[in-house]
């Protein structure tokens, strides 16, 4: 069932997850890609005398406030790596609007630095990594659901809240807004 709500997804960048959302979700998905994974891949490209500094060029550019100042930092910097390194200029500017999604929708910096990539999951998942690795023989597949289901449970004591928490009214108001001013949130196309 779509939702006539916006509903906003974090995704590492992965096209048959995000195939899934657009499915499910249709036009209300609204995609965030993943910051520190959209840095990763870049980085992946460059060799080891340019990995820092565009590490930190990137860094700067999504810790910018305003979305206007935050895209000219990131296409300036797609025109850099264009002659320096096409491959990680083409990584750069694949799904580069969706980088900044959480730019567009002007949310607050505090809940942004928690939105901005899926380290919040990611993290769960470790733990829950951690917890089953430490059974030696599984007996059948009810076993491993269990153990699942108690690594989460595991995982959720010991999360904190969300930085910038008491800011979702304004990611709420925001994803109302785009639905009101029909401006699409997200780019189906890279650039």
């Amino acid at each position: 069932m779509i939702s006539r709500y916006r509903e906003l997804y974090v995704l590492d960048g992965g096209k048959a997850l995000r195939t899934a959302v657009q499915k499910m979700a249709g036009p209300c998905a609204v995609i965030q890609r993943c910051q520190v994974h959209k840095i990763r891949n870049v980085i992946d490209h460059l060799t080891a005398e340019h990995q820092s500094a565009i590490r930190v060029k990137m860094r700067n550019a999504y810790q910018m406030r305003d979305h206007a100042d935050a895209r000219r930092a990131l296409d300036l910097l797609l025109h850099q790596l264009m002659h320096l390194n096409p491959s990680a200029a083409k990584s750069l500017q694949e799904g580069l609007a969706e980088t900044l999604c959480v730019h567009r929708l002007r949310v607050p910096n505090k809940l942004r630095s928690s939105l901005a990539s899926t380290n919040i999951i990611e993290s769960a998942f470790s733990i829950v990594d951690t917890v089953c690795r430490n059974v030696k023989r599984w007996h059948g597949g009810d076993q491993y659901l269990r153990w699942i289901a108690s690594g989460l449970l595991w995982a959720e004591s010991r999360w904190n809240r969300i930085h910038g928490y008491r800011e979702m009214p304004i990611l709420m108001k925001e994803l109302e807004l785009a639905v009101v001013r029909s401006i699409p949130v997200r780019h189906a196309s890279a650039g």
